[in-house]
């Protein structure tokens, strides 16, 4: 069965490549997405302060998640759980 994935996932999954710092490449292939998809959610996460974007080097940019992308990341991961064991439960 082929799912498509909710916002809330992407973020997740997101956040969850950027825990130690990642570049958009490997965030965008890491997390199977296109480069216009990249382009929306680090702009609304940015935004949000959810990460921030260091230069590690010229003109290499990383983005890491802040102390508030980690917090949101497991609360995500725990709804997710429970909705997860909810839905299985029921069949």
């Amino acid at each position: 069965m082929n799912q498509r994935r909710s916002n809330i996932e992407i973020i997740s999954e997101m956040l969850r490549i950027g825990a130690e710092g990642a570049g958009k490449t490997e965030i965008m292939y890491s997390a199977n997405m296109s480069y216009r998809q990249l382009q929306k959610y680090l702009k609304f996460m940015m935004a949000q302060g959810l990460i921030d974007q260091i230069e590690v080097g010229n003109p290499s940019i990383t983005f890491i998640v802040t102390e508030k992308g980690h917090g949101l990341r497991r609360s995500i991961e725990t709804v997710l759980e429970v909705l997860q064991f909810n839905i299985t439960e029921e069949k």
